[in-house]
């Protein structure tokens, strides 16, 4: 049975693209005939997630740092350059930063967490929106967390960071009333990846899932990253062309108690 959401010809950038949920993205947005701008800060792991799409595929590596403003805005340059347009932008990339309490938290540990998970996505948002908006069309799509929904000790400071993620998403869609372009985020709960796995050791000193996690979700299992990336290619199709200013959660239940 084909797809019934496609994405044929829109040109689709992801940043954080070579991470588990970035990676999962491109290839599902690759498969249903997005044009893709893969971002993240090594040109190496990049080009590895490029060599598992299809043969057909369109895509094109930019390494960059996107808390750095001119890097930002040669990526989304990269893009207009070889595509001409930005229809979807998945401004995905992240760090859970260090667990610890708050107390024991260092002034640039913190600022670290905000420059890429609050700092990136500001940047991200002022100058792809400014394309989109000239196109008064296109969909934004910012990774936040059910830790932006939720208090999370101790990660407190990755909890506030996803929260701010969530706040610009709704203040952001709403500044674009009138026009063509949607700006909406996903809010991953517990999803088999790295990250997940470092948030675990932090917490209770090993990266397996202990059976507590898992308990507090009513699906029973973790999330996988091809399950976010689902949503993510809904919301950046024209399917969901009535949806805009949403924080869809993608976390097995688990903020539904």
């Amino acid at each position: 049975m084909p797809d019934r959401i496609r994405l044929d010809g829109k040109t689709a950038v992801v940043t954080g693209a070579a991470g588990v949920i970035g990676a999962a993205t491109v290839r599902l947005l690759a498969e249903r005939g997005a044009r893709i701008v893969a971002v993240d800060r090594r040109l190496q792991d990049l080009e590895a997630v490029i060599r598992e799409l299809p043969a057909s595929s369109e895509a094109l590596a930019v390494a960059a740092d996107v808390t750095v403003e001119d890097d930002v805005a040669r990526y989304v340059s990269a893009a207009t350059d070889r595509f001409g347009r930005i229809e979807i932008f998945y401004n995905n990339a992240g760090i859970e930063g260090e667990v610890k309490p708050i107390t024991d938290y260092a002034l640039e540990a913190f600022r670290r967490v905000i420059d890429v998970n609050v700092i990136g996505v500001f940047l991200g948002l002022k100058h792809v929106l400014a394309v989109m908006l000239k196109q008064n069309a296109g969909s934004i799509i910012n990774t936040a967390s059910i830790a932006g929904l939720l208090g999370s000790p101790p990660t407190a400071v990755y909890s506030a960071s996803k929260h701010a993620v969530i706040g610009l998403t709704r203040s952001v869609a709403i500044e674009c009333t009138g026009t063509g372009v949607r700006v909406n985020c996903v809010c991953p709960g517990l999803i088999e990846s790295r990250m997940l796995g470092a948030i675990f050791e932090g917490r209770y000193g090993s990266t397996a899932t202990p059976p507590r996690a898992i308990e507090r979700v009513p699906a029973r299992r973790l999330g996988q990253a091809d399950e976010v990336a689902s949503i993510v290619a809904f919301l950046a199709s024209d399917d969901a062309s009535y949806v805009s200013g949403s924080a869809y959660t993608v976390d097995g239940g688990r903020t539904a108690g």
